[in-house]
């Protein structure tokens, strides 16, 4: 067999087969090179998809967020994804009223318990004994609530109010779910929304529509118990903490407490619900013509999760840390010992000293300044929980002005090379809450 080739070029001579080859011979080296340009071919697509990401990658805002909730940022920038969560929110907004109304008929109940060692004891009367018993199967909807949200029953135990023989300042104990539960619970109300008439959740043997049955029947008597002139006095006597937004379910009950009751954006933002294990969100953000996709990392704020945080600090664009200013009287559900805004200090220090976050944008925002400007309206003192307040005036601006510089003094001086930090002040309310950084910042 004679083999002609071009003597002009140079790798001719060695990619030429061999002028005895045999047919065998032939046919084997045919194979090794279709397997070398298989390979080839492989490589070459594994740089084009890897060139394709590098690229999207470049139009990708990845932002961790510390602190409490993401939904603001939904609301803004994927609304549409948003509109369709949101009815699915009314399991937790009936949990948040059903809860406080549970606070309040548990310090009754404790009132009622210590009312004969009372020098001055209130002015109860069967009426207020009736209230309570009425609403007794509110008790019995707040853990079929929590069963919808995929919490299993063992846990419950772990969340159900305790009583004590002495009234002494008190708070309802914090409720999470686990993230996984949250996102199936969120799946499962979206396909039942989708269905031409709307059908009710269940789970675990529990069915939404009964709850909501119960919630209805109870709403006069949760707005009874609520605007109590006695019980209002025995919440303040003995000093019952309620949650921040507690008031405002309280305050709204002939609105939730019915069969066809809706969530509003302003219900959901108010709403608690505490979430572990680390959420993942992805949304488009248009501005000026540009459009990029920011995915948004909520790695939550408690300490016990804190040692999950490590792996989303890599690459990431800008850290969004909410700093709930008006807790500077209040504890960690965690660790009793720890005030929560002294942990908010140290946690933003832990950030703003790290070094793989060192070229990372900062923005915080001091939050809930409308139930800061509400507890010191009511008389408490900044000073008596926030030592290194001193005797600076005890008024919402000040407390904000000083609060702000000590934000803003950690980040020049546990920082490890100089950069921008930007602090806003916001409030619950989602219309308050600016977004003034712009898209250009993070390209």
């Amino acid at each position: 067999m004679v083999f002609h080739y071009d003597s002009s070029d140079p790798l001719a001579v060695v990619t030429a087969p061999p002028p005895d080859e045999t047919p065998d011979e032939q046919a084997a080296r045919e194979e090794r090179e279709a397997e070398a340009q298989r390979i080839s071919d492989q490589i070459d697509e594994e740089l084009r998809v890897e060139k394709v990401a590098l690229k999207k990658q470049e139009h990708i805002v990845k932002v961790l967020l510390l602190g409490q909730s993401e939904s603001d940022f939904r609301m803004r920038f994927a609304r549409d994804k948003w509109v369709q969560e949101r009815a699915s929110w009314r399991t937790v907004l009936q949990l948040n009223l059903v809860r406080s109304v549970n606070v309040v008929l548990q310090a009754l109940q404790d009132a009622f318990d210590n009312d004969e060692e009372e020098e001055d004891p209130l002015p109860f009367t069967d009426r207020h004994q009736l209230l309570r018993l009425r609403l007794l199967p509110l008790r019995g909807v707040e853990s079929d609530l929590k069963r919808l949200l995929g919490v299993k029953a063992e846990d419950l135990l772990e969340n159900s109010p305790q009583t004590s023989p002495k009234l002494s300042p008190r708070t309802s104990t914090e409720f999470y779910v686990r993230s996984r539960n949250w996102r199936s619970f969120l799946q499962a109300s979206q396909i039942n929304d989708s269905e031409s008439s709307r059908r009710p959740i269940k789970h675990d043997g529990v069915s939404s529509q009964d709850a909501t049955e119960v919630i209805s029947s109870c709403k006069n008597d949760i707005i009874a118990l609520w605007t109590d002139r006695v019980v209002r006095e025995m919440l303040q006597r003995y000093r019952v903490r309620l949650e921040d937004s507690a008031s405002f379910f309280l305050d709204n009950a002939e609105r939730l407490a019915t069969r066809d009751y809706e969530p509003s954006d302003d219900d959901i933002v108010r709403a608690r619900l505490r979430t572990l294990d680390i959420q993942e969100y992805e949304m488009n953000v248009a501005e000026d013509g540009d459009s990029r996709t920011w995915v948004i990392y909520d790695v939550g704020g408690s300490r016990t999760q804190r040692n999950a945080w490590l792996p989303y600090f890599d690459q990431v664009t800008a850290i969004i840390f909410l700093a709930p200013i008006s807790c500077f009287d209040e504890r960690l559900q965690e660790d009793p010992r720890v005030n929560r805004l002294e942990d908010s200090f140290i946690l933003w220090k832990a950030i703003c000293s790290s070094k793989l976050l060192s070229r990372t944008t900062l923005i915080i925002f001091l939050n809930k300044v409308d139930v800061l400007e509400y507890k010191i309206a009511n008389g408490v003192m900044v000073n008596r929980y926030l030592p290194s307040y001193g005797d600076r005036p005890n008024d919402t601006q000040s407390v904000v002005k000083y609060l702000r510089q000590k934000f803003k003094d950690t980040v020049k001086h546990s920082s490890p090379e100089p950069r921008m930090c930007h602090i806003y002040s916001t409030s619950v309310i989602v219309e308050s809450i600016p977004f003034p950084f712009s898209l250009t910042q993070f390209r």
